[in-house]
């Protein structure tokens, strides 16, 4: 299974869409075209997406499938009489990577208008802020649009507080080694991968009906899949990520989520003990269909897969894409992982019954 011309814009497209925490409208609407000749959808207040499949007959077990829609990002908090604007920060950034970032932020006419975040050259920096390499907490930084007042950041900018700011978009692929480069690959190439999943398994016959959910809000605490899972009411659910990558900076032998080896299905991490029969049960269909795949003990980090089990009990596994420098500007992926993840979780899918569920 190799990586479609249609496979790869939709992965641009998502990547380059604008859709942090609370504001996934982007997202939505690009899925919602990827598959709205194969499937029906539902919509709920929080921007969550329901992806139905038609050939649910409602008597089966429901599998959930979830991956999330949002991407860490910021929000105006306020206007400094400089015109530039102070931030808060949607979702965990990697902080040492921000001063120089050019970012985009939507006005009041909804229009995205180019910006950076200001990095103080190191003419000015105290001793004290050359030790720490000139990184500050996000609300000391500021975002800078070019204004020279807050007046004119208000009147001829259209700034207001409450708006979203994204880094600005660039996907790019090397189609020679397989890499994809761009921004919010957490979750968007987990996003692709279930629309490419639901694509193929629309016209199938199956032992499970499938609801799929592009959750919201993610990364500030798994808030639309708290909702998603009280709607859903799955017995079962394997949940998209794109996960972070350990494989240039972890000593050899600890090692769990290097690119090129498939996806990483975690047994723990912060916010979940993974259900450990479903997980081995995962592991080893992978191993006798010839798919790659890795497992970890995560110290770190949290996902959906959290909020299924423990509001519903239904045990979930992750399949994470594995991608370099999460929750910084530009991440790295891999189309292979991103086709071995596609390939493991149809055959899972193809693989459940409700027997099989029941032995979880």
């Amino acid at each position: 299974m190799k990586m479609t011309e249609r496979e790869r814009k939709l992965i641009e497209a998502l990547a380059n869409a604008k859709a942090p925490s609370g504001f996934e409208d982007e997202t939505v609407a690009i899925m919602r075209e990827a598959l709205r000749d194969l499937c029906d959808f539902e919509e709920d207040g929080l921007r969550n997406l329901f992806i139905c499949r038609r050939r649910n007959t409602g008597d089966k077990p429901v599998l959930m499938l979830d991956a999330h829609s949002d991407e860490v990002g910021f929000m105006v908090h306020s206007i400094r009489p400089n015109g530039t604007l102070r931030l808060v920060g949607l979702g965990g950034w990697n902080k040492a990577t921000l001063p120089g970032m050019r970012v985009l932020v939507r006005n009041r006419f909804g229009d995205w208008i180019p910006g950076c975040i200001a990095a103080k050259p190191p003419h000015f920096m105290s001793a004290a802020e050359k030790e720490r390499g000139g990184v500050a907490e996000i609300r000391d930084l500021s975002l800078d649009v070019g204004a020279t007042s807050a007046e004119q950041a208000e009147n001829a900018f259209g700034i207001r507080i409450g708006e979203p700011v994204v880094p600005v978009p660039h996907f790019s692929s090397d189609e020679k080694n397989g890499l994809l480069f761009g921004k919010a690959f957490d979750c968007r190439i987990g996003c692709a991968a279930m629309a490419e999943v639901m694509r193929q398994i629309a016209d199938e016959d199956l032992n499970v009906d499938v609801v799929a959910s592009l959750s919201s809000q993610e990364e500030v605490g798994e808030r639309g899949a708290k909702a998603a899972v009280n709607r859903i009411r799955p017995d079962i659910a394997i949940v998209f990520e794109g996960c972070p990558a350990d494989d240039t900076f972890t000593e050899p032998y600890a090692v769990q989520t290097a690119l090129k080896r498939g996806p990483m299905l975690r047994f723990m991490d912060v916010s979940v003990i993974i259900n450990p029969r479903y997980q081995r049960f995962a592991l080893d269909l992978a191993e006798r269909e010839g798919i790659a795949a890795q497992a970890s003990v995560r110290e770190g980090g949290g996902n959906d897969a959290a909020v299924i089990q423990a509001l519903n009990g239904a045990p979930a596994i992750v399949l994470g894409v594995p991608v370099r420098y999460i929750h910084t500007p530009t991440c790295i992926a891999s189309a292979f992982d991103y086709e071995e993840t596609v390939r493991l979780a149809l055959a899972i899918i193809r693989a459940l019954d409700a027997s099989l569920i029941r032995s979880f």
